[in-house]
C-alpha cells in the first residue's frame, strides 16, 4: 500500500467516473485506518466498564459509586464529540486522526498509574473523566468519512465505520476476560493498549488523507443547530446509540449486583451483546440504503420495545438465562438502529436540498455540508443516552434493589421514539401544512422522508 498525498484538492465522489477511476480506492483506504483509530478510541472510552469489574471490596466502592463513575465517563465522551466534529474541518481528517489517537495515551497511562486499592474515589473519577475523550473519536471519524463517500454509499460506509469503532467495546471486554482468566490485573489490560495506540496514530500518519474541500464552516454548525431535524435525529439516536453505549457500560455491573455474578462470570457474558450489536450496525446501514432508514428505524423500535418488555419479566422472575438472552437481542437491535438512524441524516439534508430547488453537485454539496455538521451534535446528544441509562440503573438499584424500574422507563422511551419516527418521517403530510421538510405551500410538491 502506497502512502497517500497529505492533502487532496479536488474531491467529487458523486461523479461516477471520478469515483470509479480513483475516488473509491482512496475513500476505502481512509475508511480502513479511520476504523482502526476509532476502534481504539471506543476501547479506551469504555475501558471503565471493564475496570469496575476488577474493583472488588478492597477498593471501597459501592455499586452506586461504580454506576456514577461510568455515567461520568459516558458524559465526557458525549460532550467532546461536538468539538471533535469540527476539528476535522480545522486540522484535516488525517491530521486530527493522528492527534486524537495520540491523546488516548493520556487516560490509558493515567489509569495504569492509579489502578490499585487505596486510591480515592475522586481520583478514579478524575481519571475516568479523562478517558471520556475516547468517545470523541467517533464524531471526528464519522464526519471525516461522510465527506469521502457518495450519498448512495453512505449507509454502508458510515455503518461500517461506526460498527468497526463500536466493536472496540466487546474487544476490550474479551481481552479483559483473557486477563482475568489468566489471573492478571487491570494494569496488564491497560499495558496491552499503550502500544496499540501508538500503532493506530502511526498508520493514520502514513496512509490517510486530508480533504481540502472540507473547510471550517461555522455557518454550517449554526445552520445545523437551527434545523429541527438535527434535534429530532438526536432524540432518535438517544434511543439507539444511547442504549448501546449505556448497556455496554452497565451490563456487567447489573449481572454482578442483581444476579450475584463474579467478575469472571460477568466477563464471560458481557462481551456477547456489544459484539453482535457492533457487527450488525453495517447491516442496519445497508438495510436503510435498500429500504429506507425511517422504515428500518421504526420497525427496530418495535423490536426494542418488545425485548425490553421481556427483560422486565425476566428481571422480576430473576431468570438469568432469559435475562442474558434477551439483553443480547436488545444489543443487536440497538446496533441495527444505529446504522439505520445514521443513514437517515445525509438523506434528510439531501431531500431538503431538493426541496430548495437544488440539483446535482450543488444539492450534494448542501447535503454534505449540513449532514457533516449535524453529525457531531447528533452523536453527542445520542451518547448522552448512555449517561441516562447508567443513572437510571443507579437510581433503580438504590430504590428497588433491581434494574426493573429502569427497564420500565426504557420501555416508555422506546415507545416515544416509535411515535416520533412515524409522525415525522413516515406519516403522509397533508397538503398545505408544515411538513418535516419545512413549510410546504399547497402549490409545492410534498416531500416524503420514507426513503431517507
Amino acid at each position: 500500500m502506497t502512502a497517500p498525498s497529505k492533502w487532496i484538492e479536488h474531491w467529487d465522489p458523486e461523479d461516477e467516473t471520478f469515483w470509479a477511476e480513483k475516488g473509491e480506492k482512496i475513500a476505502r483506504r481512509n475508511l480502513v485506518f479511520s476504523v482502526l483509530s476509532e476502534h481504539i478510541g471506543f476501547s479506551i472510552w469504555t475501558m471503565w466498564s471493564v475496570l469496575v469489574l476488577f474493583m472488588g471490596p478492597e477498593y471501597g466502592l459501592t455499586p452506586a459509586d461504580k454506576f456514577l463513575l461510568t455515567s461520568m465517563v459516558t458524559l465526557v465522551g458525549a460532550v467532546v464529540r461536538v468539538p471533535y466534529t469540527f476539528a476535522v474541518a480545522i486540522f484535516g481528517g488525517r491530521n486530527w486522526t493522528i492527534v486524537s489517537a495520540g491523546l488516548l495515551l493520556i487516560p490509558t497511562i493515567a489509569a495504569f498509574t492509579v489502578m490499585k486499592p487505596g486510591t480515592s474515589f475522586s481520583t478514579f473519577l478524575l481519571v475516568g473523566l479523562i478517558a471520556g475523550i475516547g468517545g470523541g473519536n467517533f464524531a471526528s471519524s464519522m464526519t471525516n468519512i461522510n465527506a469521502f463517500f457518495p450519498l448512495r454509499k453512505k449507509g454502508w460506509a458510515l455503518g461500517l465505520n461506526a460498527g468497526g469503532g463500536n466493536i472496540g467495546v466487546p474487544v476490550i471486554q474479551l481481552i479483559a476476560l483473557a486477563v482475568i482468566g489468566a489471573s492478571g490485573g487491570p494494569r496488564v489490560l491497560l499495558g496491552i493498549y499503550i502500544p496499540l495506540i501508538v500503532i493506530a496514530a502511526t498508520l493514520a500518519a502514513l496512509y490517510m488523507d486530508n480533504l481540502s474541500s472540507v473547510k471550517n464552516d461555522t455557518g454550517a454548525a449554526k445552520d445545523a443547530a437551527r434545523d429541527a431535524h438535527t434535534w429530532i435525529m438526536s432524540f432518535l439516536y438517544v434511543g439507539t446509540f444511547g442504549s448501546f453505549i449505556g448497556y455496554a457500560f452497565a451490563f456487567g455491573q447489573v449481572l454482578q449486583v442483581q444476579f450475584g455474578r463474579t467478575p469472571l462470570q460477568a466477563a464471560y457474558l458481557t462481551f456477547i451483546g456489544p459484539l453482535l450489536g457492533s457487527l450488525i450496525r453495517p447491516v442496519g446501514g445497508w438495510l436503510a440504503d435498500k429500504y429506507g432508514g425511517a422504515r428500518i428505524t421504526l420497525y427496530n423500535y418495535i423490536g426494542m420495545g418488545a425485548a425490553t418488555a421481556v427483560l422486565i419479566f425476566a428481571s422480576m422472575a430473576k431468570s438469568l438465562p432469559l435475562f442474558v438472552s434477551v439483553f443480547v437481542v436488545l444489543f443487536v437491535l440497538s446496533g441495527l438502529g444505529n446504522g439505520s438512524t445514521y443513514k437517515m441524516i445525509p438523506g434528510i439534508f439531501q431531500a431538503k436540498a431538493v426541496a430548495k430547488g437544488l440539483a446535482g453537485e450543488e444539492a450534494a454539496a448542501y447535503g454534505r455540508r449540513l449532514s457533516g455538521a449535524s453529525m457531531g451534535l447528533i452523536g453527542a446528544v445520542g451518547a448522552l443516552g448512555g449517561v441516562g441509562i447508567n443513572l437510571a440503573f443507579r437510581q433503580s438499584f438504590l430504590s428497588y434493589g433491581s434494574g426493573t424500574g429502569a427497564f420500565v422507563a426504557f420501555l416508555a422511551f422506546y415507545g416515544l421514539c416509535f411515535v416520533v419516527t412515524w409522525a415525522v418521517y413516515l406519516r403522509r403530510p397533508a397538503a398545505g401544512r408544515v411538513t418535516a421538510a419545512g413549510t410546504a405551500p399547497e402549490a409545492e410538491p410534498q416531500l416524503s422522508y420514507a426513503e431517507v
